[in-house]
């Protein structure tokens, strides 16, 4: 089994608990729709992605 050969400091534990915290989601404003979505993301209600239509919406029939 390996066993570390030093103690670990605090501070060398802290900094890699320091990814542990949970983060808030980030957001930003939609510049078509002004909605929030998520970055790097398709905007599901209108289908665009960096200015294109990547997604067709469906009709209301559907």
């Amino acid at each position: 089994m390996a066993v570390p050969k030093k103690k670990t400091s605090p501070s060398r534990r802290g900094m890699r608990r320091s990814a542990d915290a949970l983060k808030s989601s980030a957001y930003v404003e939609d510049k078509n729709s002004g909605e929030l979505r998520r970055p790097h993301h398709i905007d599901l209600k209108t289908g665009m992605y960096r200015g294109r239509q990547v997604l067709t919406q469906k009709s209301a029939e559907d």
